[in-house]
């Protein structure tokens, strides 16, 4: 039974976060609560999986990962995006350091100031537009959520190593605590911020909306790549880094894995490299297919078969699950981000070309 409700677990992590992109506040709250409570799940059937710790990051990594590519999509303020991108890759740089030292001061030196940055940015966006908004004012925000939120968060987490749930049951007078100050937090949000909140722009909106019509179909996509002819360019290199440390981080607690991580992240920036070549080509020959899921399926055949007959040319044994799943994930990260990463192109290039000169 604790062997089923892992899977269950696991396969809630993996699945929650591919709603993020249409639904990004209400999927990346709800993979929050997932992450929040899984631990607390496995306790309560008496199942302790060994290595929690670099599991939790590493999943916290992947839906963290898609959220960014999300937001490369959804988000029309620039400004704030420049911000998201830093907050991810610096958390993506502590948590691969975390993976490799095992020292939980990172944790707390890199904090996970993204997420609730991400989440920031849906809120206003469910009512208000966010396009005016200066990018000065998404710094404040992200300073006050790291300074405020997150290093309280993660000290408490990471470096007391002190958990919520344990703590509510060893010391009864923090429930009241707890609740005064949901309350206490609640009324205010009520009756002093709202109040002073401008008029909605829009009713609530939690999809993601549509994106510029340019860009609004795979084969607009493939024209803006074949434009641009992105093999060599910084749209690989960041998939590179991105799918890179993202395989590193699970490569460090896969039981399957001997790679070493310099070996690891060359073969991954090979097959990255090698994606963004039959990308282009399949532009060029408008080959091209509409549904996001169907493409992943498809560049994981694809990346299966390049692999299979890599093993045969260099005379090695068949590849295993661990390889076939980090071709799952780098087929689905390099997917999204080719249907992703030129709507952001688009925007940029706009945005530029309406700055006065």
């Amino acid at each position: 039974m604790d062997q089923v409700v892992f899977l269950l677990v696991v396969g809630g992590r993996f699945v929650l976060p591919l709603l993020i992109p249409r639904y990004p506040l209400p999927a990346i709250i709800a993979c929050l609560v997932l992450d929040g409570v899984d631990q607390t799940i496995f306790q309560l059937f008496g199942y302790d999986p060994p290595g929690y710790q670099s599991y939790d990051k590493a999943m916290d990594i992947f839906y963290l990962s898609i959220a960014y590519l999300a937001a490369m999509r959804n988000w029309d303020n620039l400004g704030a995006f420049a911000v998201a991108r830093f907050l991810f890759y610096y958390r993506l740089a502590g948590a691969f350091l975390f993976e490799l030292t095992h020292e939980r001061w990172l944790l707390l030196a890199f904090p996970n100031t993204f997420e609730y940055f991400f989440i920031a940015y849906e809120l206003v966006r469910t009512r208000w537009r966010t396009r005016p908004i200066s990018q000065r004012a998404w710094i404040l925000t992200a300073a006050a959520i790291w300074v405020f939120v997150k290093l309280p968060q993660e000290y408490w987490l990471h470096v007391a190593e002190l958990d919520v749930t344990d703590t509510l049951r060893d010391y009864p007078w923090t429930r009241w605590a707890l609740a005064i100050a949901i309350v206490g937090g609640l009324a205010i949000l009520w009756y002093v911020v709202r109040p002073r909140l401008p008029r909605p722009d829009h009713p609530v909106l939690l999809g993601a909306g549509p994106v510029p019509a340019a860009v609004d179909t795979v084969t607009d996509l493939a024209a803006l790549r074949v434009g641009g002819g992105w093999v060599w360019s910084w749209m690989t290199v960041e998939k590179v880094v991105l799918v890179g440390l993202v395989s590193e981080i699970y490569g460090q607690f896969l039981p399957g894995m001997t790679q070493d991580n310099l070996e690891l992240f060359v073969a991954v920036g090979v097959l990255v490299v090698v994606n963004a070549g039959i990308t282009l080509l399949a532009s060029r020959r408008r080959w091209t297919i509409e549904s996001a899921s169907y493409a992943v399926l498809a560049r994981i055949a694809t990346n299966v078969a390049l692999v299979f007959a890599a093993d045969l040319f260099l005379g090695r044994s068949a590849a295993g699950w661990d390889t076939f799943f980090f071709l799952c994930l780098i087929s689905l990260v390099t997917t999204l981000h080719d249907r992703y990463q030129p709507v952001y192109a688009y925007r940029h290039r706009e945005a530029a070309a309406a700055a006065p000169k």
